[in-house]
């Protein structure tokens, strides 16, 4: 009979799954499952739910580190920060509307297992470039200790990053330490309206290019959430500075129109949409997150715009595209050949029904030598495959 597991601390997790490897039974984990439509279908015969596993363990304002169990929900950890004028600068996005789940139930587990990260990646990376240590149970039954309580920690492997985006197959974090960083004194945002997916992609690499600073660049093409098109540009820091930069880049992309400014409190709503790709949320047409290089992204739309019926956004300065289907068909085979013909890239299927993600690659197909290399680090760590087995691939 299939049965949820509820671990309360590291011990237990252990235990957990050292009875599953010893019985080679299958585990599915999650935190608070609001990214369990992710991914391909997990093969399991049982649960393990780490929501228990919640609460602060250490919090260091003057030294900008945070510990805190996996199962501690991301908004839980966001609000104590904040109330030290600090954040998480990679700025993790909410799967949960996206794929129709309640907002907020991501978890620090989750940060680590997906990689996450917003539209100020381009700036200051995603989880992975954030995360200092852990604690974790492999799928053999062990715990392990990786990476420490400071910034610079170069002892043996980093196997935080190692773990991060391997979905829960390699094993399953109880404690994650994260840098963070102090929250910008004012944000705003520049707006310029009316541009074609090509001049905001010029716009937008113009502007990264400069010496404005930007810590995000997005594009919504007309239509997406009504109205004309709006290519945005997010400013952060002192207020001075932010004024100053903003004047710069209204000389420099003078050629492509005149500039609107958004303040403070609208342009942090506006990049929370954008984050948690609320223009999309709602529906169950199938949805892709597709990285290519910024120069690439509205080649790549233009081209997939010819055959399909589409919608899509850019974020990270042109090189990150979100796209839905409006005709409700997968379209795994032509949009990777268009990513294909860009030059390259990775196409993520997020939002689709289970049949659908059972049936075609979700994540990016590997090139045969990596794909390899992937399945000796799962033999390390999970040589029974009992964690998360076909989240990934039908073989992982």
């Amino acid at each position: 009979m299939d049965a949820t597991l509820k671990p309360r601390d590291t011990r237990e997790t252990c235990e957990a799954v050292k009875w599953a490897a010893a019985e080679y039974t299958p585990l599915e984990i999650i935190g608070q499952g609001s990214k369990r439509a992710l991914g391909r279908p997990v093969q399991a015969a049982h649960v393990l739910d780490l929501s228990d596993l919640n609460g602060v363990e250490v919090y260091e304002p003057a030294e900008l580190v945070l510990t805190v169990k996996a199962g501690t929900p991301i908004k839980d950890v966001e609000a104590l920060v904040a109330e030290s004028g600090q954040e998480l600068s990679f700025e993790p996005m909410d799967y949960g509307p996206l794929l129709g789940e309640a907002p907020g139930r991501g978890t620090v587990g989750g940060i680590l297992a997906a990689n996450l990260s917003g539209p100020r990646r381009i700036k200051a990376g995603a989880a992975r470039d954030h995360i200092l240590g852990m604690e974790a149970v492999s799928g053999r039954g062990e715990i392990f200790n990786s990476g420490g309580r400071v910034v610079k920690n170069v002892t043996g492997y980093d196997l935080p990053r190692a773990l991060c985006s391997s979905w829960g197959t390699l094993a399953v974090a109880t404690t994650v330490t994260l840098k963070v960083n102090p929250k910008p004194e004012t944000s705003a945002s520049f707006l310029l309206a009316g541009l074609s997916d090509e001049d905001a992609v010029k716009a937008m690499c113009a502007a990264m290019g400069s010496s404005a600073e930007v810590s995000a660049a997005a594009h919504l093409p007309a239509g997406i959430e009504g109205g004309e098109s709006r290519t945005l540009l997010r400013l952060e820091g002192f207020a001075t500075s932010v004024d100053y930069r903003f004047d710069t880049l209204k000389k420099l992309l003078a050629p492509f129109g005149s500039p609107e400014r958004i303040a403070n409190d609208a342009s942090a709503a506006t990049w929370a949409r954008i984050r948690d790709v609320q223009p999309f949320a709602g529906g169950r047409t199938p949805v892709w997150r597709i990285s290519v290089s910024p120069a690439s992204g509205a080649q790549l739309v233009s081209q997939l715009r010819d055959k399909l019926d589409l919608e899509a956004f850019y974020d990270w300065s042109g090189g990150l595209i979100w796209l839905n289907c409006l005709d409700g068909e997968v379209h795994d085979v032509p949009i990777r050949a268009a990513v294909a013909d860009c030059g390259g890239g990775h196409a993520t299927l997020v939002r689709a029904d289970a049949p659908v993600r059972a049936s075609v690659p979700v994540f990016q197909p590997q090139p045969d030598a990596l794909a390899a290399l992937a399945r000796r680090v799962k033999e390390q760590f999970d040589p029974h495959g009992i964690l998360n087995p076909g989240r990934m691939a039908s073989n992982v």
